[in-house]
């Protein structure tokens, strides 16, 4: 009987002896990989720009944001900005769903896709639906703010590129935009 618990004993040991090193020895989980730094940049406000016609009047407005993580592409954008133009006595409209804002700085650029037109719009005719417009700011901290607009593409012709848009040409003549960069 001593000769079997002993058996039993050096066996146990000899198990113990072999599995500790290995649990001591196997590797640590490793920790999750820190979180990216999110970062928010947002543009909104609403400006008349300059229009060389002096009966007429064209009108922006936006509210946009843009999540960035590494890089200067945005992971997401989001938002709605508004074109209006009042001529021969008629308000004609677009608004447009925002899918691009990028920021640097005091400059801005914002695509979007036409949802909605008012009543009657001529782009109801001669533009494709969901067509992509582009709009670029500088907003300055001082000094003249201005505005660019890209025109859309007529019926059957490509898309403006998504995140495009003019030089910031046109100066605001009333109103205003706050820009908020992501740095």
């Amino acid at each position: 009987m001593l000769n079997k618990t002993l058996r039993a004993s050096a066996l146990l040991t000899l198990v113990i002896a072999v599995a500790v090193p290995v649990a001591v020895a196997a590797p640590v989980p490793s920790s999750p990989p820190a979180p990216e730094p999110v970062t928010i940049s947002s543009l909104w406000g609403d400006g008349r720009m300059h229009y060389p016609v002096a009966d007429e009047e064209v009108r922006v407005s936006v509210d946009a944001r843009s999540m960035y993580g590494v890089g200067s592409v945005p992971q997401r954008s989001w938002g709605t900005f508004r074109i209006s133009h009042a001529q021969d006595g008629k308000l004609y409209w677009g608004e447009f769903k925002v899918d691009c804002l990028t920021t640097g700085g005091p400059t801005a650029t914002v695509t979007g896709r036409l949802v909605r037109t008012s009543p009657g719009h001529p782009w109801l005719t001669t533009l494709d639906p969901h067509t992509r417009m582009g709009v670029s700011f500088f907003v300055p901290d001082g000094g003249e703010a201005r505005i660019g607009l890209s025109g859309a593409t007529k019926k059957g012709e490509p898309l403006l590129t998504r995140c495009m848009a003019p030089a910031a040409d046109a100066k605001i003549v009333g109103g205003g935009f706050v820009l908020r960069d992501r740095d």
